[in-house]
């Protein structure tokens, strides 16, 4: 029989904070752990999805913005950049606000601040703007792609090791669809000859309604306290920067593309604005609903194993891409960059389930057990996650300024396409380098040193 003191206590009304939480216990989250994570995994993704969309807004906008506007396709490319470039770095201070904050309360807060881009774009958006002004504007929408970073910090805290694969995947996934909903909202106000402004307007109630629902339906956890000294261990630790490169060839791959699409097809192949509509949000659509299944395989078969036959696989659809670029064949060029979006959301999913448990693995070399070796990984990987994610959404602004660099020079993205599908080789090299090619004993040896225990290989992470 089970003591009735295993339950996960409720929160105390009007505070919202969980004082106890133990996942790894099974009874634990059987009586009540597994309904109140999957409560906050399920408001945690409609405020990334949300964030997400406002994030690659200019994506959109940037369709909308004919000659009339008197931008050229590099001042487009150096936009998209620059917004790609503010997501990627507030997603530190993102993380750990978790910690200050507490996850439903940073959800509430950093979905209400999603206003402030989407009205000040509603209030510029018209032709006689300065590029300077748009520019500035675009940078506030940048605060859309931290979202990302404090949702996965927050959700990675409320599911055991053995859920994190399908959870975290779960939660991002959500979000990444985001980019493909606003493209295709998009799609329909261009169709219905509706102007941008239509657009940002269907998205301000929307971010307000986000917000009321965290506060009413999501939670804090007391255990998740602002640890500086977590940051500064996940800093120091050479896996966080191995990772990160590894996610920038995915989730860079991911954002990049979601940004440039639409812009390729326009510049290099002619699509007016409705037509390339028409297929930017397909791909990151497929993308974004295949990412759950990444991290579900990842929590199968082990994320590095599936992360090296992802890049291999992402290297042979970039290497068609480039004869498709080169022979100006329309059709192919979108099926297989559909495919290498597909790709890249199954890596993103492999890859983070690899994170939380390259910690584990850590702490188990260390002689850690239990729920003190299960503390360890989710401390860590917690305070990493911000610090990847960050890293791998730069890879979103490399794609974009290859892209600009790639047409200012030949005037199509072929060039940029040779630069990705190198990187995709070495991000394979990487992966069988750190987490396969080395057995488990010669990477506890790495490690501090521990007595005979149940040990966990990086080649199972």
């Amino acid at each position: 029989m089970t003591a009735p003191s295993t339950a996960p206590a409720p929160p105390s009304r009007g505070s919202r904070w969980i004082q106890q939480w133990d996942p790894e216990d099974e009874t634990f989250w059987k009586e009540g752990g597994e309904k109140i994570a999957r409560r906050n995994l399920l408001f945690s993704v409609l405020s990334e999805h949300i964030g997400f969309s406002i994030w690659t807004m200019w994506s959109v906008l940037v369709l909308f913005m004919g000659p009339e506007y008197g931008l050229t396709p590099a001042d487009k490319f150096l936009l998209t950049s620059m917004v790609t470039l503010v997501g990627a770095v507030v997603r530190v201070p993102y993380t750990f606000a978790v910690a200050i904050f507490g996850g439903r309360n940073w959800t509430i807060v950093s979905a209400g601040l999603l206003l402030i881009p989407t009205v000040a774009a509603f209030t510029v958006m018209e032709p006689g703007t300065s590029f300077n002004t748009f520019l500035l504007v675009g940078l506030l929408a940048g605060i859309g792609g931290g979202n990302f970073a404090s949702s996965m910090t927050n959700i990675n805290a409320f599911f055991p090791l053995r859920k994190k694969g399908w959870a975290l995947g779960l939660n991002a996934g959500g979000g990444n669809i985001g980019v493909p909903v606003i493209q295709l909202i998009a799609l329909a106000v261009i169709g219905a000859s509706g102007g941008p402004r239509v657009l940002l307007g269907i998205y301000i109630p929307l971010i307000v309604i986000a917000a009321v629902l965290a506060a009413l339906f999501m939670d804090n956890l007391a255990s998740v306290k602002n640890d500086t000294g977590a940051a500064k261990d996940a800093a120091r630790d050479a896996h966080t920067w191995i990772m990160s490169f590894l996610y920038i060839g995915t989730f860079g791959s991911f954002i990049g593309y979601a940004f440039a699409f639409g812009q390729v097809l326009q510049v290099q192949f002619g699509r007016t604005p409705l037509q390339a509509a028409y297929l930017t949000f397909i791909g990151p659509l497929l993308g974004s609903l295949i990412r759950p299944l990444g991290g579900w395989l990842a929590d199968k078969y082990g994320g590095a194993r599936i992360s090296l036959y992802n890049y291999v696989a992402m290297a042979v659809a970039t290497g068609v891409l480039i004869w498709a670029s080169m022979e100006k064949s329309l059709g192919l060029f979108v099926a297989v960059f559909v495919v290498l979006f597909i790709l890249s959301g199954l890596g993103n999913g492999s890859t983070f389930k690899m994170i939380p448990g390259i910690f584990q693995a850590k702490a188990l070399a260390k002689g850690l057990q239990g729920e003190e070796a299960a503390a360890y990984g989710r401390r860590l990987s917690g305070a990493s996650m911000g610090l990847i994610g960050a890293v791998g959404a730069l890879g979103g602004v490399g794609i974009n300024m290859a892209f600009r660099q790639s047409f200012l020079s030949n005037g199509s993205g072929t060039g940029a396409f040779v630069v990705f599908l190198a990187f995709y080789a070495a991000c394979f090299v990487v992966t069988w380098a750190v987490y396969l090619r080395r057995s488990a004993s010669r990477i506890q040896a790495s490690s501090a040193s521990s007595e005979a225990k149940p040990q966990l290989s990086y080649a199972e992470v």
